[in-house]
């Protein structure tokens, strides 16, 4: 799997909500305001708003009242999956939409 690099991921996630299996019975909801802001719901927790920051091949973010980190997201042919601070896979994307379907 490659990794994805600063214009590939902006145009992925800038302005975007991804969907992301992370092994519970509903997706973890993420979406990228800009390149400054996100906004995450994970399964059964109430939204988190954090401090978006986009590096040459992944992002930084720093959750409010929460975790911060750098994230990256790795490709193969009809895959994209997270891939967490520790190295370890995090969650795989089940679908991207443009906008804020969730109303952040």
């Amino acid at each position: 799997m490659g990794l994805l690099e600063n214009i590939v991921l902006s145009v992925l996630m800038l302005g975007n909500t991804h969907y992301v299996d992370v092994g519970q019975k509903t997706d973890a909801v993420i979406y990228y305001p800009s390149a400054t802001q996100a906004h995450m719901t994970l399964p059964g927790q109430d939204p988190w708003t954090g401090a978006l920051t986009m590096l040459e091949d992944g992002y930084h973010v720093a959750w409010k009242n929460g975790p911060e980190g750098n994230w990256q997201i790795r490709h193969a042919q009809g895959v994209f999956t997270y891939v967490g601070p520790d190295g370890n896979d995090a969650g795989t994307i089940t679908k991207i939409v443009p906008g804020n379907p969730e109303g952040y």
